[in-house]
């Protein structure tokens, strides 16, 4: 059974940074997307960042520069460093699971994704 686990949310000042964490458990497949969607209240759930198992790279413009992507595979650990955050970062964050389709081409579409975790809530406070 595949098991995603958030954590290291908070509450945190504008310009502050957190590093969220995302265990995976039960993920047999050596090829994957792994990627961070964010959800905030009455809006639509967006992609963040996306790396798949070539460890190719994505992000949304609105976090470009700011957020890194990167995962441990010893450690079947996904990450998100958030650097200088601003009060429009306030969402869940959750991280998601997918197939593998090629590299760098991990996709920004939820619906792509299989597997999904409970999420981790980020406020950031001006």
């Amino acid at each position: 059974q595949v098991q995603l686990v958030e954590s290291g949310g908070g509450s945190v000042q504008a310009g502050g940074s957190l590093r969220l964490s995302c265990a995976v458990f039960g993920y047999a497949y050596s090829s994957y997307c792994m990627a961070w969607f964010r959800q905030a209240p009455g809006k639509e759930r967006e992609g963040v960042a996306a790396i798949d198992s070539d460890g190719s790279t994505s992000y949304a413009d609105s976090v470009k520069g700011r957020f890194t992507i990167s995962q441990d595979t010893a450690k079947n650990t996904l990450y998100l460093q958030m650097n200088s955050l601003k009060p429009e970062d306030t969402a869940m964050y959750y991280c998601a699971a997918g197939p593998y389709v090629g590299v760098g081409s991990c996709p920004d579409l939820d619906s792509f994704y299989n597997y999904w975790g409970q999420g981790t809530q980020v406020t950031v406070f001006s």
